[in-house]
């Protein structure tokens, strides 16, 4: 699946108790020789408070999923990286 192909579908979450989320591709970005998406909950009722939810995106063949980031530290690199994404945004619209 490519990169542009990603940015362009919904997908469907489901947490470790068994509810599923239905999102959208809201970005992609690759750190550290890994592919991680941003996710927008559409079903959320308050969706301009609802948070961007973060997952790394596996390719095995021609499947790909997405999985949770387990390691903490991994995670907050991940998350690091994204703000300072945000934060160069911010700088160059001023």
């Amino acid at each position: 699946m490519s990169e542009e192909e990603l940015e362009q579908e919904f997908v469907e979450i489901t947490d470790e108790d068994g509810n599923a989320t239905k999102c959208a591709i809201y970005d992609v970005i690759d750190f550290e020789e890994r592919t991680y998406a941003l996710l927008a909950p559409v079903d959320e009722e308050n969706e301009e408070d609802a948070e961007l939810i973060v997952m790394e995106y596996v390719e095995e063949g021609e499947e790909g999923y997405f999985q949770s980031i387990d390691d903490e530290e991994r995670f907050n690199k991940v998350c690091d990286y994204i703000q300072s994404l945000a934060e160069e945004d911010e700088e160059e619209e001023e």
